[in-house]
């Protein structure tokens, strides 16, 4: 019983830390998104290339167009918002 108590509590434990060191995930706005009938606005902003975002809307009666979140963005220290999908940040 004792032995099945320790257990309990080193896996909780282990637990506890594998959760602890999991941050939140980062906010980032992709470049495009699948609008249309049925989606939404501003859509499903998930795609990093125009091409990805056009593969996934092929067959759906949706179509792709800028994030507006993107494209009306103030830029952060006199840089154009677009540079951080082109130089990897």
């Amino acid at each position: 019983m004792r032995n099945t108590m320790l257990t309990g509590l080193s896996l909780l434990s282990v637990a506890a830390a594998i959760t602890a060191g999991a941050g939140p995930a980062a906010a980032f706005d992709y470049p495009y998104c699948i609008q249309g009938w049925g989606v939404g606005v501003p859509g499903d902003c998930s795609y990093r290339s125009y091409a990805q975002c056009m593969a996934s809307a092929s067959g759906r009666n949706v179509y792709c167009n800028v994030n507006p979140r993107v494209a009306f963005r103030q830029p952060r220290h006199g840089r154009s918002p677009y540079l951080d999908y082109y130089d990897g940040r």
